[in-house]
């Protein structure tokens, strides 16, 4: 997948197949942080908030200067991690673990970009792409994650798809920095500062692969969507049971 028009494509095909609140967001890791056309810089948001607004419709751009979460910044190389996060003591301030040396093991075992590696992070709904994404990231139902899920083993042959996650960093690690280092999707939860920090629902997950496994996701998501998901999501064989438990003698339960 190499034009523009292509990208925006699949992103209106992959929304309108799955159904999905928002839009599919395109992710670049720009060395430099020479200003970007048509983008905003998200002043004082997190990575998460910034992809929410690209959700959402908006085109921004995230700085070490603007990033407001410490430890997204370090993940991406604008900043060092701070004490109490490396330690952990910050983590049992949260209320998250019970025990600093669980928190320090965490933030340890984080895949994390090299220090000045990214000058600049650019989002965007890639339904109005203006450029080649690095990354696409989704947050939506896990329902409709699962679909992108299959989608993506299909395209590998069958492997099973393998996911990452210490339920923190859920989209700038989980989501963002794993695929574009293991050039694989990985997917993720959710975690404490996103949930807090974004309009992420209690059913919803968030995945992330790499830009070149876009055609091949859609293409079988068209496949999916002519027979295997509708018929999924219509409950055939729940319906069946359902009516088979209501009509046996001396049933009253309901399911």
């Amino acid at each position: 997948m190499t034009t523009i028009e292509e990208i925006r494509s699949a992103g209106i095909a992959m929304k309108d197949i799955l159904g999905l609140r928002g839009s599919p967001v395109g992710v670049r890791l720009l060395k430099t942080d020479a200003p970007v056309p048509g983008a905003v810089r998200a002043e004082g948001n997190r990575y998460c908030q910034a992809l929410m607004r690209a959700r959402h419709g908006e085109h921004v751009v995230v700085t070490g200067e603007t990033i407001a979460c410490p430890a997204a910044a370090r993940a991406f190389g604008f900043k060092p991690l701070p004490e109490p996060l490396r330690t952990g003591k910050g983590l049992v301030g949260f209320g998250i673990t019970a025990e600093e040396a669980v928190g320090a093991k965490m933030f340890e075992g984080m895949t994390v970009l090299e220090m000045g590696s990214v000058g600049q992070i650019d989002l965007f709904p890639l339904d109005l792409a203006e450029e080649i994404p690095d990354l696409v990231v989704v947050e939506d139902e896990t329902e409709k994650l699962m679909w992108i899920a299959l989608s993506y083993m299909h395209a590998h042959g069958g492997e099973r798809v393998r996911g990452s996650t210490a339920v923190l960093q859920a989209t700038c690690v989980d989501s963002t920095i794993i695929p574009y280092v293991e050039r694989r999707l990985n997917y993720g939860l959710g975690c404490y500062g996103c949930r807090d920090a974004t309009d992420m629902a209690a059913g919803e997950a968030v995945l992330g692969f790499p830009a070149e496994e876009l055609p091949a996701i859609v293409a079988h998501l068209k496949h999916l969507g002519g027979r295997a998901l509708p018929h999924s999501r219509g409950k055939h064989a729940y319906a069946a049971l359902a009516k088979e438990r209501k009509s046996a003698p001396g049933s009253c339960s309901e399911l």
